[in-house]
């Protein structure tokens, strides 16, 4: 009985030519007269020329030839068909003969500047009718129905495809509005993809030039063309932000599908097109083997088999690859919106916002989870896609066996049913394991910035090993997600064997016949039903991993930002004050309504004025500044602001770039401005004495540079920008004696003499020529006035001006001799410019590997784990899962009888029990492959991980100098996530194809050796093909990994220095270079994509080839020499043929792609390391030092080859138990000295011996943790005090409590109602600088190391808390040897002995009473200076 007969009733009606003819000319008559109606109103418009592009051209081109085919179809239906149809088969050909005339005519007429709209809907309406005539004709009707309606699915497709994507007119509206957005100075190579003419895009040939230029050197990313202004990171954000509603999950998925909803429709129909081409075979499978067997027979039948499969085949083909490449591309433009929204949140987050969500969380959000989002549309059409297959399939299923097809479902349900539980599992771990992902990136963030402390302290291995502690709580999640996933994988891979051996066995059952046609034909069916069933497992397990990043993201995207409208900012040249405060109130923690962090503010200052702001540490003086800003929450009050606002933060902010950049700032370059500025700072000589003067590049935070000239660069960008109000939070602090008088007369009572500043000091000189003094303590101003208005007994500022002139006492007997301070100079020592010479940056480019992937990264990394057995066990269970599949297949196909007449071959139990065996060893199989796969990359990532965070945490402090931390933590965060989920599966799906293909190749042959004919040079071709490509897809993928670095690092950068950014008001600038990045990174991707597709149609079409010239084989040879079940077997296996050899060349193309993360990985796992932590034969006494003598002779250090020496020959003694000081000019070797004690930098020459011995010979970790240092940029961690304190976690509650209160921080401490597990945010932004500080002066307490080195160690804090320091110092390290650099000669005047640094030499070396007294020592005229300035 044909399945027609059994749909009877109105369902009938729908499966009957008639009705579509019907339906089709109804269609027609709607569209005529609307075509009309838009000639006419089209006409009447303005005429304006149009220039036609080659898709426009071919819209009318094919409309005409659809006319002509339609007119053609008319005669044939007149004068050859005879069917009861024929009446409305004519009428139907008739009007769409007239309809795309008429289109044809319109389109060749029109004026509007892109297809209209009427004409879009009706081509997709076109399309989805002639596709339904297709699919109901291909079941249900004979030939001469539906060979008709292949044409014109194939015109639908390319009529959606220009309807969708390409517009009439040379440019659309997005391109149109290029210039007023775009650089037009500035000429880019656009890709060929955005002009390419149909034919070049339908086979991909746009890529040609960068495939060819791939194969004749290393592409660079200059090499690889930009993507169009469509494509571009800010046309897509902008058309991202106008369709977001509400930040939710529902409202980001709402917005992303709306903002591609063209790219998903056309993707829908290339999908619905690749699936239903691909059922054609296994539907047409039984008819191919009745026609061997002789059943029917007709030559005529053979040949349009042959061509009906080829044809599917090669739709297939062309619908596969292009509907992988859009969703390639929704991937990269969806992943471009969620950073570009991510990074603009970031901006405007508030300060309690960043408190709660670290940098490293951030960047963990950006770099992993847009990445998941933007990978998950790759599995968004499976939604619809899936059950459309399995629909396909029990279609032809039910065609084949009737009602055991239902069987078949409800084995498949049961399957899928099983795996529920397991997906929430997995949804639970993958939380879970994001979780802990977040605090390890923020951890490791937060590390590599404050590697240097680390150092100093020897604290590495400790964090390093809280690193490895996070990544064990990861893996432990990770573990349970890996081994859930493998479970639900496990029963998917096996669901077709076990659906087969269902479904047969209800056969036998209930005795429905079987014989080989139909056999096959299931088989082919449920083969290709295995691709959606292995694939719902990953369209699962990305649902969730998507729902999951999804959430953080909306998360993100929901903190509060900051209120732009809390400052009242006006720009009136005739408003006489600068700032006004009205009962000010500000809170940093709005959560809590104890206390305000500033309250009760009431201030009006005039345009014009010097503003000095001055207080005790914790006072509130920076978050004064913060209140002007913007930054900290006003909870209640007035502020207003007149003019724009210009900042220097306390702590410096520098971004990785040339000190040009970051004096510029995004300003436009005024030569003469640039050179006032770079003078009154005190630079030029600086950069007279750098490589590449201005060019010089920054590394990461300034890290090439000293405190003092970090701080003068910030002071550059600030002056350079022609702002209002200037607010300078302590900017001499870093600075020596002498340049802070220069740079307060040049820049505030130079430059700035007609500005409007603010400025906080610690330093009593600097607020003498004040025009208004504040006074600040506990949040409130308590005095507020000029110096001798204020300078009242009792009153804070009276304290503070007693407390510097304690400090001062020591050098009143110094005579100010009136002698020009100038710039201290040693005449004797030649200045020859010519030494200094370009060297190379200390940053330089990324670097990456080129050519080939080598062999020994798959060898290092299969032999990682065990030694590489379970690689080899892989293999042996994939090669014996590939025969179990074979071997059942080819058990069904010989066992069952040819035709349903015919004698068994074997009973019905014996053929049902063989095939359950077969299966029962497949699905053995499968458990073990996944298992062992699962193990293998499990094992593998995580030796790979400790590896090289054990490398780059034992790298020398050169490395973390030249290398941009985001480099570091995109191998931590996205190389890392390639080695934890992608790795495993593309080593096994790589083991699975090339035995797939050696199988295929092998049913094949049996029957068909001829085939080799065509295999053996079609093979080649393929090789050839692959080997082509791979020179070019291999680097782009490095590119790939190469520029997410870059916006990495950017992303990190702006966070860090967010409050700079805004106070200049340059987040439009952040903003578009952030759109440049993501616009870089993308464009490898893109073409990286696209090239995969390149390679993949050309193989497609290959294998096709292949196919058809076996199937022409099969219809010539003699019917004694083919046994019909085995060549049913062959064309079953043909049908996966380009299947298998497209997958194996994918896998072996994605291998080395993701390989590429395995070869960045093992990239920093072999970093030259410091010198040992312990030398077990050079070890220390345990009691060393007993005495603190430190001894230099001829030290000359120079932080890379390529750089000038910085100290150049120094020698000197600092004896023990004394105190020793070291001064001198800015950028003179303090720090460097220091950095040489601690061994951070190893000497080009000379010594340095400790009571002896000679530190180059022991370990590092002995030395550096018998020394202690509070270094020149307080650090503290996120966490506790108590961690703060004592990171090693060696000391009782009561040590650390004694600690604070010899700091002075113990009453601080105790007012928090966590006390010693008071909560310390990112950085210790939660803390004041001084405060910072005084913790780092807790930590020396408590460690008591014999010899201690302050670098600076009172730069951040006032005059009192100063001379407090130097008490605590001098009671509690009276016996150790204390190195003290500082820029306050007061800190350093009861030293035992002074050395003083001028360009990398010792100039002087004795004690101060005797420096001073030579009044023509160097130090003498430190101490003048220091003393001038501070006397009034």
């Amino acid at each position: 009985m044909e399945i027609f007969e059994v749909y009877d009733g109105d369902l009938q009606l729908f499966l009957q030519p008639s009705f579509f003819y019907m339906f089709f000319s109804v269609s027609q008559l709607i569209l005529l007269p609307t075509i009309f109606v838009s000639w006419i109103r089209d006409h009447r418009k303005q005429r304006r020329e149009i220039k036609i592009n080659s898709f426009f051209m071919a819209a009318i081109f094919a409309s005409l030839s659809l006319s002509l085919f339609n007119l053609l179809s008319l005669l044939y239906i007149f004068f050859f068909w005879s069917s009861n149809d024929q009446k409305t088969a004519l009428l139907n050909s008739v009007l769409q003969t007239l309809s795309w005339l008429a289109i044809s005519a319109y389109l060749y007429k029109t004026t509007e500047s892109k297809f209209p709209i009427v004409l879009r809907i009706w081509w997709v309406c076109y399309f989805f009718m002639s596709v339904y005539a297709l699919i109901v004709g291909f079941f249900f009707h004979s030939v001469s129905f539906w060979i008709m309606t292949i044409v014109s699915v194939i015109m639908g497709v390319f009529f959606c495809y220009i309807g969708l994507y390409k517009q009439n007119g040379s440019t659309s509206i997005l391109e149109q509005e290029q210039p007023l957005l775009a650089d037009q100075s500035r000429k880019v190579k656009v890709t060929p993809y955005s002009n390419a003419n149909f034919f070049s895009t339908l086979t991909f040939s746009w890529l040609n030039p960068i495939i060819e230029l791939g194969n004749k050197k290393i592409i660079d990313l200059d090499d690889v063309p930009h993507l169009d202004y469509k494509n571009s990171a800010n046309t897509l954000y902008s058309v991202f932000k106008g369709n977001l509603q509400s930040l939710t999950s529902w409202g980001l998925t709402k917005a992303m599908v709306i903002s591609v909803w063209r790219e998903l429709l056309f993707t829908a129909v290339l999908g619905f097109l690749k699936t239903s081409t691909s059922y054609v075979g296994p539907y047409l499978i039984s008819g191919f083997v009745e026609y061997l067997n002789g059943i029917h027979r007709s030559k005529k039948d053979g040949y349009i088999l042959v061509m009906i499969f080829s044809s599917a085949k090669l739709v297939e083909c062309l619908s596969d690859r292009h509907w992988s490449f859009k969703m390639s591309q929704l991937a990269i433009r969806i992943r471009a919106c969620l950073i570009a929204a991510l990074y603009k949140k970031g901006l405007s987050l508030s300060s309690q916002s960043r408190t709660g969500q670290s940098i490293g969380e951030t960047i963990n959000i950006m770099s992993v989870d847009a990445q998941r989002i933007g990978d998950f549309s790759l599995y968004v059409n499976d939604v619809w896609l899936l059950p459309l297959q399995f629909a396909f399939s029990f279609l032809i299923l039910y065609r084949n066996l009737g009602f055991a097809c239902f069987a078949a479902f409800l084995a498949s349900l049961i399957m899928m049913m099983v795996n529920v539980p397991f997906g929430i599992l997995v949804n639970n771990y993958q939380k879970k394991v994001m979780e802990f992902k977040d605090k390890r990136m923020k951890s490791t963030s937060e590390i590599l910035r404050n590697m240097r402390i680390l150092k100093l302290q020897g604290w590495e291995m400790k964090f390093l090993s809280k690193i490895i502690g996070l990544r064990e709580d990861e893996l432990g999640f990770f573990r349970k997600l890996l081994y859930s996933s493998t479970i639900t994988s496990t029963l998917f891979t096996s669901a077709p064997a076990v659906v087969s051996m269902v479904t047969f066995g209800y056969c036998i059952l209930t005795g429905i016949p079987l014989d080989t046609g139909k056999v096959l034909s299931t088989l082919a069916t449920i083969s290709i039903l295995q691709g959606p069933i292995n694939k719902l497992p990953d369209a699962i397990s990305m649902s969730i991993q998507a729902k999951v990043s999804l959430d953080r993201i909306a998360a993100f995207l929901c903190l509060n930002e900051l209120k732009s409208d809390v400052i009242e900012v006006n720009c009136n040249d005739d408003d006489e004050y600068a700032l006004e405060i009205t009962n000010g109130n500000f809170s940093w923690d709005l959560t809590s309504s104890s206390s305000f962090t500033l309250h009760e503010l009431n201030v009006r200052i005039h345009r014009g004025l010097k503003v000095g702001i001055c207080g005790v540490v914790g006072s509130g003086k920076s978050s004064f500044l913060s209140c002007i800003l913007g930054e900290i929450p006003l909870v209640s009050g007035l502020i207003r602001l007149n003019g724009e606002k210009s900042y220097v933060g306390q702590s410096p902010w520098i971004q990785s770039g040339t000190i040009k950049e970051n004096i510029l700032f995004g300003e436009e370059m005024d030569e003469e401005k640039y050179d006032r500025v770079v003078e009154a700072c005190c630079l030029k000589k600086d950069l007279d004495l750098l490589p590449f003067h201005d060019q010089t590049v920054i590394g990461e935070r300034g890290i090439n540079l000293s405190g003092g000239q970090k701080q003068r660069v910030q002071i550059a960008r600030a002056l350079y920008r022609d702002a209002d109000v200037y607010l300078l939070d302590d900017p001499f602090s870093a600075v020596d004696a002498h340049t802070g008088t220069y740079l307060f007369k040049e820049c505030l009572m130079g430059i700035l003499r007609l500005k409007t500043v603010i400025y906080v000091t610690h330093q009593i000189e600097f607020l003498q020529t004040a025009d208004l003094i504040l006074v600040m303590k506990d949040g409130k101003i308590e005095q507020a006035g000029k110096y001798g208005e204020i300078l009242n007994p009792g009153t804070p500022f009276m304290e503070l001006v007693e407390a510097h002139n304690k400090s001062m006492l020591i050098i009143d007997s110094v005579t100010i001799n009136g002698e020009d301070n100038h710039s201290l100079e040693n005449n004797e020592k030649e200045k020859r410019t010519s030494e200094i010479t370009p060297q190379g940056q200390l940053v330089q480019e990324e670097e990456r590997e080129k050519g080939r992937v080598e062999l020994s990264v798959y060898w290092k990394y299969v032999t990682a784990a065990y030694g590489g057995a379970l690689a080899v066990i892989v293999i042996m269970v994939d090669v014996l899962l590939q025969v179990f599949s074979i071997g059942s297949d080819y058990w069904m196909a010989w066992a069952t009888p040819k035709s349903i007449d015919a004698d068994k071959p074997v009973s019905s139990y014996d053929l049902v029990t063989v095939y359950a065996w077969l299966s029962g060893g497949l699905a053995l199989c499968n458990v073990m492959h996944c298992g062992f796969l699962i193990t293998l990359g499990y094992r593998t990532a995580k030796l790979l991980f400790d590896r090289m965070h054990k490398c780059v945490f034992r790298a020398p402090m050169s490395f973390f100098d030249s290398t941009p931390s985001g480099r570091i933590l995109n191998r931590a965060s996205s190389d890392q996530n390639a080695l934890d989920y992608s790795i495993p599966y593309v080593i096994g799906g790589c083991f699975i194809a090339i035995i797939q293909l050696v199988g295929c190749i092998a049913v094949m042959s049996q029957i068909s050796w001829q085939v080799f004919i065509v295999l053996i040079p079609v093979t080649a071709a393929c090789i050839w093909y692959q080997q082509y490509y791979i020179s070019s897809a291999r680097e782009l993928s490095r590119l790939r990994g190469v520029c997410k670095a870059p916006l990495i690092q950017h992303f990190g950068e702006s966070l860090s220095g967010l409050t700079t950014i805004r106070s200049f008001g340059k987040e439009k600038i952040f903003n578009e270079k952030n759109f440049e990045l993501i616009d870089n990174s993308s464009r490898p991707a893109f073409h990286n994509s696209s090239a995969t597709q390149w390679l993949c149609l050309r193989l497609d079409m290959l294998c096709t080839i292949t196919f058809a010239f076996a199937l022409v084989f099969l219809l010539f040879v003699p019917d004694e020499l083919v046994n019909s079940a085995m060549a049913g077997l062959a064309v079953t296996y043909g049908l996966s043929l380009n299947q298998s050899l497209e997958w194996l060349i994918w896998s072996l193309c994605s291998l080395e792609n993701n390989f590429i993360s395995v070869e960045r990985i093992m990239q920093y796992s072999s970093i030259p390391s410091e010198a040992p932590l312990i030398c077990q034969q050079n070890r220390p006494a345990a009691n060393w030092p007993l005495l603190g003598e430190v001894k230099i002779h001829d030290l000359q250090v120079r932080y890379a080859p390529q750089l000038p020496l910085v100290l150049r020959g120094i020698s000197c003694t600092f004896d023990g138990g004394k105190k020793t000081g070291i001064v001198g000019r800015t950028g003179g070797g303090k720090s460097t000295l220091i950095q040489s004690l601690f061994r951070m930098v190893e000497p080009a020459k000379g010594e340095i011996r400790i009571d002896g011995v000679d530190i180059s010979l022991i370990g590092l970790h002995d030395l550096r943790s018998r020394l202690s240092v509070i270094p020149q940029d307080p650090t503290m961690f996120s966490g506790s005090i108590r961690s703060n304190l004592d990171p090693l976690e060696e000391f009782t509650d009561e040590k650390i409590w004694e600690a604070l209160d010899k700091c002075q921080l113990g009453d601080d401490v105790r007012k928090k109602e966590e006390k010693l597990d008071s909560l310390v945010t990112e950085n210790g932004e939660n803390w004041s600088v001084g405060q910072r500080q005084l913790v780092c002066l807790g930590r020396v307490l408590l460690k008591r190391s014999k010899i201690l080195v302050l670098d600076e160690a009172t730069a951040s804090v006032d005059a009192a808390t100063d001379n407090l320091i130097q008490t605590t110092i001098r009671e509690h390290f009276s016996d150790s040897t204390v190195i003290t650099i500082a820029h306050r000669i007061t800190s350093i005047l009861d030293s035992d002995m002074v050395v003083v640094l001028d360009q990398g030499l010792a100039i002087e070396y004795d004690s101060p009473t005797r420096l001073l007294e030579n009044k023509s020592s160097s130090f003498a005229k430190l101490a003048n200076e220091y003393a001038s300035r501070s006397g009034s």
